[in-house]
């Protein structure tokens, strides 16, 4: 599924979900077709603009199914940061908050089973406050690994939890404000 609601594509978008959502709802960044997980959809242009134009970065937080067992030393190649190609080909060092070896990944996210754990794998958390276009997958990649599974599980203190993919789960702005500091009112400049 892609994160949005038109596509000149034969995807699945966001609107084929069972939902009525309001008029002019958008998604807050987005997911790529082969990632899965928590995304932010609003009506609210303001709160948009916040999370990608504001002073302080907002944390999110990644599960990740890598192929093959990573060594130790892949693991603190990626902690210290790893050069990704960017646009044109430029290179852009990458270095995330924080990386983690999981291993029990369902007791982060209840639906992380996968039946390619059944071979030599390596589950991942990654916390990142900047965001590049494919940029996990590049950083794993770059460590001669490939990404099988990508699932986003927080946007600062907002958990996916056990929020079943495809459901949707509407909150109050109150709430979001509490749970995304740099969204509190006195952002707002009505």
């Amino acid at each position: 599924m892609v994160s949005q609601f038109k596509s000149p594509h034969q995807v699945r978008l966001l609107g084929d979900l069972a939902f009525e959502f309001p008029e002019g709802t958008h998604a807050i960044g987005r997911l790529d077709r082969e990632s899965e997980g928590l995304l932010l959809l609003t009506t609210n242009k303001k709160i948009t603009q916040l999370l990608f134009q504001g002073v302080r970065k907002h944390a999110r937080t990644y599960l990740v199914l890598v192929k093959n067992k990573m060594t130790q030393e892949t693991i603190e190649e990626l902690k210290k940061g790893i050069s990704i190609k960017i646009k044109k080909g430029e290179h852009y060092n990458a270095v995330p908050e924080k990386v983690e070896v999981m291993s029990d990944p369902m007791t982060l996210y209840p639906f992380a089973h996968d039946q390619r754990c059944e071979y030599p794998h390596t589950w991942l958390t990654i916390a990142l406050t900047e965001g590049k276009y494919h940029q996990v997958r590049k950083m794993v990649f770059s460590t001669g690994h490939r990404c099988l599974r990508l699932i986003r599980l927080s946007i600062d203190d907002l958990f996916l939890n056990d929020l079943p993919p495809g459901e949707v789960k509407e909150m109050e702005e109150e709430e979001l404000f509490r749970l995304i500091p740099m969204l509190s009112h006195e952002s707002f400049n009505y």
